[in-house]
């Protein structure tokens, strides 16, 4: 069994396109209002493993309880993947992966 304490911080990645920007827009700015968090730079291409645009929202541990599950139902029915930050960045993005909504496949040796 593996320690919760490994956990420094967690990421989600907010998936969008040209179509979906201003939900994620939307979304954006009702994050920063309500949740203590590191807004991310908009990500207008695929970058890194991630398949679509996109752009992360990083928070710590204690926002967990309340914002993942705001995001549940908050998320516009865009897609959002996340993951704790534990030092591993692939097991991170596997197999510690929670997605909300449908499960993308990501570019896993970009993080190798």
């Amino acid at each position: 069994m593996r320690d919760t304490g490994q956990i420094q911080g967690y990421h989600a990645h907010v998936y969008y396109d040209e179509a979906s920007r201003p939900a994620a827009t939307d979304l954006r700015e009702a994050i920063g209002a309500r949740f203590e968090v590191q807004l991310g730079r908009w990500h207008d291409r695929p970058i890194g493993p991630h398949p679509r645009w996109s752009y992360q929202v990083a928070f710590a541990p204690d926002q967990f309880a309340t914002l993942v599950p705001w995001l549940a139902l908050n998320r516009h029915s865009l897609v959002v993947l996340v993951h704790p930050t534990t030092g591993d960045d692939v097991a991170d993005h596997t197999e510690h992966a929670i997605w909300l909504g449908e499960k993308l496949d990501l570019d896993i040796d970009v993080l190798r």
